[in-house]
């Protein structure tokens, strides 16, 4: 097992009501980082490197999100720098300045955890000369897998403990400072993706993805998290498009339930001129038939049958009487009427000789008006 650190960006802080420090940070990254051969020990010089040469580790996601790695990271100690040595029960009090909890989430290709700073002197320092968290931890090195586009592979992962250290050192400065373990060439912080120089194979490797009409050509270790981007996009796209159609079918079921109640209240309004004049004359008919005194104009078919049955029954039975009541009893008393019909009344009788001769009276009257006129002047 060989010890390696990685230095990344304090994320988001907060104080507690006890005073302690609670910071958010992004540690065991997945992906690719440089190391020189000669940190990794024989592995790399019997690969044929030489001790200052670049070579290329690639932590999978397989390793750093194992279920192995990840308990191994909750409870690990804070230390202020990293300490000469492991941390363990027997020097805890010795470097410990804090823990990280036993919460932890993933956010992408990185595992985030919420370390709490306890010690005083630590909290000062974190919040002035120490910004920047350094994991420690424990793996073996082994020859990286066909298709991978490393020379070597991170297993068995274990962390040991996360220091707080100087922000803003580079190169051997910051690699001396923290002589725990390998640590990066580069200092790559989270969104930064790691770049290799020698021999050119990370820009050679490359891998076609679909990206909406177009095939284009991305690195490998970069084409999960871009189809995981698609599927993901995708999803939002059928949902938001589901959403739409369930809108549509219930605006078109609302538009057709609003045509069926028009339509119907269409044929409820058409009202038919011919019954109602016909009904209208049975009544007026009947009406007179019981009493032809009762003048129809301006009366109701209601007020109409009210004023037959007053006639034929008396106002008594009138008084106080509901409408339906006295439908009912003008049913009864026009039942055996029968109603006049003059036309038909003539049409029965034929014509009848007269005496009487319209035009001889006017002329008569004409002549006797003449004669007064006359008699006067």
């Amino acid at each position: 097992m060989i010890r390696f650190t990685d230095r990344v960006g304090v994320g988001e802080t907060k104080q507690t009501a006890e005073g302690y420090l609670v910071a958010t940070a992004r540690v065991a990254r997945t992906g690719v980082q440089q190391y020189y051969a000669s940190e990794l020990g024989d592995i790399a010089l019997k690969a044929g490197f030489k001790p200052n040469d670049v070579v290329r580790v690639y932590r999978h996601p397989d390793q750093v999100f194992a279920d192995e790695t990840l308990n191994s990271i909750t409870r690990v100690p804070v230390t202020l720098d990293h300490p000469p040595e492991s941390v363990n029960a027997d020097n805890w009090s010795e470097y410990a300045v804090g823990e990280v909890g036993d919460a932890y989430s993933k956010d992408a290709e990185w595992i985030v955890v919420n370390p709490m700073i306890k010690d005083r002197d630590a909290i000062q320092a974190a919040r002035s000369t120490h910004k920047e968290i350094s994991m420690g931890y424990e793996a073996g090195i082994v020859k990286a897998r066909d298709g991978i586009d490393a020379d070597f592979e991170m297993t068995n992962i274990r962390m040991n403990h996360l220091a707080l250290v100087p922000r803003g050192r580079a190169g051997s400065q910051a690699r001396i400072g923290d002589s725990w373990g390998a640590h990066p060439v580069q200092d790559f912080q989270p969104g930064d993706t790691p770049k290799t120089e020698k021999g050119g194979r990370m820009s050679d490797q490359l891998k076609t993805v679909v990206l909406g009409d177009k095939a284009v050509q991305v690195a490998v270790t970069d084409v999960a998290a871009i189809e995981q981007y698609k599927a993901d996009m995708q999803r939002k796209l059928d949902d938001a498009e589901a959403a739409k159609k369930k809108s549509d079918e219930e605006k078109d079921e609302e538009i057709g339930k609003l045509k069926a109640d028009l339509k119907k209240a269409k044929d409820e309004a058409v009202i038919d001129v011919d019954a109602l004049v016909a009904a209208r004359t049975e009544l007026v008919a009947k009406v007179h038939a019981i009493d032809a005194k009762i003048d129809p104009a301006g009366k109701t078919d209601a007020e109409l049958r009210k004023a037959a049955v007053a006639a034929k029954l008396g106002d008594e039975m009138v008084k106080g009487t509901s409408e339906a009541e006295i439908n009912g009893m003008f049913k009864a008393i026009a039942k055996d009427v029968k109603p006049h019909n003059p036309v038909a009344d003539a049409i029965k009788r034929g014509l009848q000789a007269t005496d009487e001769n319209p035009i001889n009276d006017a002329q008569a009257a004409y002549v006797a008006r003449l004669t007064r006129q006359k008699q006067e002047g």
